[in-house]
C-alpha cells in the first residue's frame, strides 16, 4: 500500500553519526561527536535529583500539559502561563503550526537552506514551500517579504539559522513583523537563543502583544542538555494555544522530561556558565581559523559551518576516520561546508588538530599534481 502522495519521495532526516555506531563500524575507542549541537557539558545536576524524585511514579501518566513546569517558565519568561505550550522538542511544535494551518493550496515561505522540518511539516500537509535564498547566510527578509501573497499562510524564520548560525537582528525582525499580513502566522525558531551574546539579537518576547501572529520556538534541548528527554515549548497568543491543544498527541510530554525540565530551569548558573564557555570557544576556534585563512559564517549559536573549499564529505570522512565527528553540509544546503558542534576545550583542539592534518593532507595533493 502506498502512503498518501504528500508524504511520497519526502527525504529522511539523518540526524548526526551516533558514537557507538562509529567506534563499532571503525573498530575506533577514542570518538568525539561534534555533529548535533549537542551541550557538551551535559545537563545541570539538579536534574539527577528530580529523575530520582520521579522514579515511584514511572506507572502515572504525565500532565498532558504541565502546569507547574509552565507557571515556573512564564515566571522565569516574565510571561503569563497561557502563553505556553510544550512538544516533544520544539519539533513536535513545528508538527502543530503545520497541521493545525497548512492545507492543500496554501503556502509557506522559508529560508534556503534552513532547518529541514519546516518543509518536512509543510510538505506533509500538502502545502507549498516558497524557498528564499539566504543572502551572506542570513535571511533575506526583504525577498521573503516580496515572496508573500494571498496563499501564504505561514512563515519561518530560524533565529540563529541552522546551518549557517547567522542571525536576524533585532530591528530587523521589527520591521518584518510591521509589514506582515493579519493572514500570516510568523515563526521565530529560537533553539539556540540562550546561547547568543550578540546586543543586536532581537528581544522577541517584547514584540508578541504587537504582533499576535508571532510564534516563538524554543527548546530544553540545547543550552539545558536535555536533548534525550525531548521537551521544547512555544511562545504566542493565547488563542493559538488552544488552537494546537486541539492537534498535539495527548501526554505528548513524558514525565521524566517535564521534571527534568523544571529542575534544569532552576539553575541558571548552569547555563550562564555553557554561554560563557561556549563563546569562549567561539572565540578561540574563529581566531584559529582565521589564522588559516579558513572562510566561516559569524556563530552565534554552539556551531561553526566553515568552508572547506571542496566537497564537504572529503573532510566528513577523513575526520571521522580519525575518531571526530562532525556533520557534511551536503544534506544540509551548503556543499562544501563543515557544520561543527562547539565542544570543551579538549574536544575542540582534537577538531582543530585532526582538520590540520586534512588540510595538510590536501596541500600535499596539490603539490604532487
Amino acid at each position: 500500500m502506498q502512503p498518501k502522495a504528500t508524504v511520497q519521495g519526502l527525504p529522511i532526516y539523518e540526524p548526526g553519526k551516533p558514537l557507538e555506531e562509529v567506534k563499532r563500524e571503525l573498530g575506533l575507542t577514542d570518538v568525539i561527536k561534534l555533529a548535533s549541537n549537542e551541550n557538551p557539558y551535559g545537563c545541570s545536576q539538579k536534574v539527577w535529583a528530580a529523575i530520582e524524585e520521579e522514579k515511584e511514579n514511572l506507572f502515572l501518566y504525565p500532565e498532558g500539559h504541565p502546569s507547574l513546569l509552565a507557571e515556573r517558565l512564564a515566571d522565569h519568561l516574565g510571561i503569563d502561563s497561557s502563553r505556553l505550550i510544550f512538544g516533544n522538542g520544539s519539533d513536535e511544535i513545528v508538527q502543530m503550526i503545520c497541521r493545525a494551518y497548512l492545507s492543500a493550496g496554501d503556502e509557506s515561505v522559508l529560508a534556503d537552506p534552513t532547518f529541514s522540518r519546516y518543509e518536512t511539516g509543510i510538505r506533509v500537509e500538502g502545502a507549498k514551500p516558497i524557498k528564499v535564498p539566504l543572502r551572506d547566510g542570513v535571511h533575506d527578509l526583504d525577498q521573503m517579504l516580496a515572496a508573500l501573497t494571498d496563499q501564504t499562510r505561514v512563515v519561518w524564520i530560524c533565529n540563529p539559522n541552522n546551518p549557517s548560525g547567522t542571525i536576524v537582528h533585532h530591528h530587523e525582525l521589527k520591521a518584518f513583523l510591521e509589514k506582515i499580513p493579519d493572514h500570516v502566522l510568523v515563526v521565530v525558531d529560537e533553539a539556540y537563543a540562550e546561547y547568543v551574546v550578540d546586543s543586536n539579537y532581537p528581544d522577541s518576547l517584547s514584540l508578541l502583544d504587537a504582533h499576535p501572529q508571532m510564534i516563538i520556538l524554543r527548546t530544553f534541548s540545547k543550552i539545558y542538555g536535555l536533548a534525550a528527554f525531548r521537551i521544547g515549548y512555544g511562545i504566542m497568543h493565547p488563542d493559538i494555544v488552544q488552537e494546537f491543544h486541539r492537534v498535539r498527541e495527548p501526554f505528548n510530554t513524558n514525565r521524566l522530561a517535564q521534571h527534568a525540565a523544571l529542575a534544569a530551569l532552576e539553575d541558571q548558573a548552569f547555563v550562564e556558565r555553557c554561554r560563557t564557555k561556549n563563546y569562549q570557544a567561539i572565540q578561540h576556534v574563529s581566531s584559529v581559523f582565521d589564522e588559516w585563512g579558513i572562510a566561516y559564517y559569524p556563530p552565534h549559536g554552539n556551531f561553526i559551518l566553515l568552508d572547506t573549499g571542496h566537497p564537504a564529505d572529503d573532510a566528513f570522512k577523513f575526520l571521522l576516520k580519525r575518531g571526530v565527528i562532525v556533520r557534511s553540509g551536503q544534506a544540509l544546503g551548503f556543499p562544501t561546508h563543515l557544520r561543527v558542534t562547539l565542544g570543551t576545550s579538549k574536544q575542540n583542539e582534537r577538531f582543530l588538530e585532526v582538520y590540520s592534518e586534512y588540510l595538510k593532507s590536501k596541500r600535499s595533493i596539490r603539490s604532487n599534481a
